[in-house]
């Protein structure tokens, strides 16, 4: 290299400017501390976008947990039995049914029931019948076993459950479903009170105000198995047998059910069990997820779009300040880099603030329903640095804006 050329280079590097990444952080921190009303607004919409982020998603968990946890508790315990050729002339099931699935591991109580398909037996209050008489109703009648209503898990809010002894002797006994009772009229069991199912009177010794499994047993009028038989026989109907199982024992009822009942040929029973509780959680999280990420997404946009346009007005104010510190020597890139420093700064600011605010959320919701709390610590640790990373993007356009301004062009403004 020749003297003169290395002179030249040596003259050139003298005049260009340098500036270390410590001078741009005071210079972004200065020019935030200095606006500080303008820097909360800003970073406000990060802060409403992280914490929106992190509330969403941990509220998704939560509450994926708890719906999981129901189902868990309640529908994954229930098993269902029917025919599955009906058309078939022997019975689906043995007289022993009950106490052969009561032999299964896993199972609380098994009963079988089913609905009266006459359309003739129509509940009334009244010993007198005139068809289509006011007072006469079409509420379901189910013949149902005892340990078919403690299968459901049936609690009355009067009276009491028939039991066993009623079943045997085949008394005429009822119980009404809390819909079906208001529908007749009957407000409390006391006193016995009888209704009227075709020419046969019924007492209605209970009523039925809540069940675990098969709402249909709100809407009905109950009648032990033994005695709708000896009144009006089976009626064709379709026999069902309902499970109460233990928790997490449903699939494996399911698998064993039918063997149980009919080994010559299980393929006839139709065995009805939950979803796997595993894959139903799943199934929850994806969809909630989803749709809360996108929300959360949108909350995001809101506050990058807010960063951007508060950080180009920035600009456009500093315009003379930006030709004074270019006139003096400072790079396109100097520029832009401050400008990009300050966006990132209030980014990071807003997505600190929005990851406690959004944990502050999930708990307060998690203790008011009472639910435990589900947060991923990825996400605790990651929502800060999106929010960095948004507050990055959102000034990449001002700080390209800032760094294209000339000294000419501050000084013609």
């Amino acid at each position: 290299m020749s003297p003169a050329r290395s002179a030249r280079g040596r003259a050139d590097g003298a005049l260009r400017s340098r500036v270390a990444p410590r001078d741009l952080i005071d210079e972004a921190l200065i020019w935030i501390v200095r606006r500080r009303a303008r820097s909360l607004l800003t970073a406000l919409g990060t802060l409403l976008g992280v914490g929106a982020f992190v509330a969403t998603l941990g509220l998704t968990s939560t509450a994926a947990a708890q719906i999981s946890g129901r189902f868990d508790a309640y529908k994954a315990t229930e098993v269902v039995i029917q025919d599955g050729r009906p058309d078939t002339l022997d019975p689906p099931y043995p007289r022993d049914a009950e106490g052969r699935l009561r032999r299964l591991n896993g199972v609380v109580e098994a009963g079988v029931f089913w609905s009266a398909a006459d359309e003739r037996l129509r509940v009334r209050t009244t010993e007198r019948r005139v068809p289509g008489e006011e007072g006469e109703h079409g509420i379901t009648l189910i013949a149902a076993s005892p340990a078919a209503l403690r299968a459901a898990g049936a609690s009355v809010s009067s009276g009491r459950l028939y039991d066993d002894g009623h079943a045997r002797r085949g008394d005429d006994v009822a119980v009404l479903g809390i819909g079906a009772a208001r529908r007749l009229g009957i407000t409390s069991a006391a006193g016995a009170p009888a209704v009227f199912v075709g020419d046969h009177a019924l007492t209605v010794i209970g009523i039925i105000d809540d069940v675990a499994r098969n709402p249909d047993f709100l809407l009905g009028l109950m009648v032990p198995v033994e005695t709708a038989e000896r009144l009006w026989g089976d009626q064709g109907a379709q026999r069902k047998i309902l499970i109460n199982t233990r928790l997490g024992a449903a699939q494996l009822i399911g698998s064993q059910a039918a063997m149980a009942l009919r080994p010559q040929d299980p393929e006839r029973l139709a065995v009805i069990v939950p979803p796997d509780p595993q894959t139903l959680r799943q199934g929850v999280e994806g969809d909630l997820g989803s749709l809360f990420l996108l929300l959360a997404g949108v909350s995001l946009l809101v506050g990058a779009v807010g960063i951007a346009n508060t950080t180009l007005v920035s600009v456009m104010e500093r315009t003379a300040e930006i030709g004074l510190r270019r006139a003096l020597g400072a790079r396109r890139h100097h520029i832009a880099g401050q400008f990009l420093i300050e966006s990132s700064l209030l980014g990071s600011a807003g997505g600190l603030l929005g990851t406690c605010t959004g944990i502050i959320i999930v708990t307060g919701v998690s203790l008011a329903r009472q639910w435990s709390a589900v947060m991923e610590p990825a996400l605790v640790f990651s929502a800060p640095l999106i929010g960095t990373l948004t507050g990055l993007i959102a000034g990449v356009y001002p700080a390209v804006k800032a760094a294209g301004i000339t000294p000419v062009q501050a000084l013609n403004r």
